[in-house]
């Protein structure tokens, strides 16, 4: 089959750069579906719809963010299973996941279309904005199927070491949106919900034909009757360890939805500014985020081969090899921000762009504190600790809202108190995952 990689053997730098590079060129082209959503949608309808349509991306971030750190759950377990080379335990945990997480992905259905003008409400979206935010919110949300099928297979194939062949079904997508995104907005001016129903069709043909591909080539979707049955110690444990990883994420993208409603507050030139900035700081660390996730199945795949050693030797590779890249990046954001921002605003934006800038050099300096927090979070969860991978996100998130509650409004800084308060919990969280790291245990039972 295309892309298939065992990681628990071989060089191990060569291995992690090779299966990491589909994955970071996937997230990349998955971030063209918001990407193309906000640079269309600045150009051809303005600042408002900007605004808009970047509160309803961090809405669309928090929620999504429970199926895809469910299926990264799974993708651990599916990994270890790979590792330890027992086919019969990774077809039940396949088959108890799969259930799991759409039963997960209903009742999200559930509950967001019915109480979603309650949340724009705390979100505390300006009036003016309400409209183009529920209409975007409207249509971007019947598409959650469509990422829980395309990240459930994703992390399926990626568990087993097949890095490409998701990343061949997510460019074939991205190139879609693309394509709609400029009918039906430039074209067709269908406004913000032409540019959120480009993004659902897209994701349709990813989720789509990744399911359709990995049920006719893994051997690990063909289920006899015996094996369709549910076992609830194994569904306990599917949930146990899945809500974990999900959890995890949804705190992470919570915190940052409590920061839009704060950043909300400060006006729609704000928004705006955020709306454009974060889509530039997302793909500039997403690299390392992707590196992260690569690094995580390479841990999951040698801890179930019992490789401790390999596993402590690619911990300090990763280590290095995230450190470097960051600070480059680094550098790069830092000297180009205004020229980044310009892409997205109008140049007689003034105030606009001069807030992204502050927010990406403030931000950007320090992309080095994420990128060691991605690989501990890798790490915990590789290593079936996902609730150290929480207690690190609550650490660096609660770090990022408190902070920028009590400032923002109450002091000078203002607004820019929440872009500092971002770097502060990183930091705080990688000297946590590092003390746990060496208080707890884990370092000695690595070492045997």
């Amino acid at each position: 089959m295309i892309g298939e990689n065992n990681l628990a053997e071989g060089p191990i730098f060569r291995k992690l750069i090779y299966f990491s590079l589909p994955m970071i060129a996937g997230n990349l082209l998955q971030q063209v579906y918001n990407l193309v959503d906000t640079l269309v949608v600045g150009r051809f309808i303005g600042p408002d719809a900007l605004a808009a349509v970047g509160s309803s991306y961090t809405l669309m971030t928090f929620i999504t963010s429970v199926i895809i750190g469910l299926c990264m759950g799974s993708g651990a377990f599916f990994s270890a299973d790979y590792g330890g080379g027992d086919g019969k335990r990774l077809k039940e945990d396949v088959w108890h996941s799969f259930w799991f997480i759409l039963a997960v992905t209903g009742a999200i259905y559930a509950v967001i279309y019915p109480g979603k003008n309650l949340i724009i409400s705390v979100l505390q979206t300006p009036e003016e904005l309400t409209a183009m935010t529920g209409e975007y919110v409207t249509a971007v949300f019947s598409g959650l199927i469509f990422v829980f099928l395309y990240n459930f297979f994703a992390y399926l194939l990626r568990g087993i070491g097949n890095s490409v062949v998701p990343l061949i079904f997510l460019g074939i997508s991205s190139a879609v949106n693309v394509v709609l995104d400029l009918w039906f907005v430039a074209g067709l001016g269908m406004g913000v919900g032409g540019a959120a129903w480009a993004t659902v069709i897209a994701q349709g043909v990813s989720g789509l034909g990744l399911g359709m591909y990995s049920f006719m080539k893994l051997p690990y979707l063909r289920f006899s009757l015996e094996e369709m049955k549910f076992s609830g110690a194994r569904m306990k444990e599917t949930a146990i360890n899945d809500f974990a990883t999900g959890i995890q994420q949804s705190v992470m993208n919570f915190g940052i939805l409590m920061v839009q409603g704060l950043v909300n507050s400060f006006g729609t030139g704000v928004m705006a500014a955020f709306a454009a900035a974060v889509k530039i700081d997302t793909i500039a660390y997403m690299p390392a985020q992707e590196f992260g996730n690569a690094y995580s199945l390479f841990i999951s795949q040698n801890f179930g081969a019992g490789k401790r050693e390999r596993i402590r030797a690619g911990t300090r590779l990763a280590m290095a090899a995230s450190a470097v890249f960051c600070v480059v990046i680094s550098a790069i954001i830092f000297l180009s921000a205004e020229g980044l921002m310009s892409i997205f605003v109008d140049g007689s934006e003034h105030e606009i762009i001069a807030e992204g800038v502050r927010y990406l050099r403030i931000e950007g300096s320090m992309y080095v504190g994420i990128g060691i927090l991605f690989l501990w979070y890798g790490y915990y969860r590789g290593v079936g600790r996902p609730h150290i991978s929480l207690i690190l996100t609550i650490i660096s998130l609660g770090t990022r809202v408190a902070l920028s509650y009590a400032l923002a409004p109450n002091t000078p800084l203002g607004v820019t108190a929440i872009w500092l308060s971002v770097p502060v919990g990183w930091v705080l969280a990688d000297a946590a995952g590092a003390w746990i790291y060496r208080k707890s245990g884990l370092k000695t039972d690595l070492a045997e």
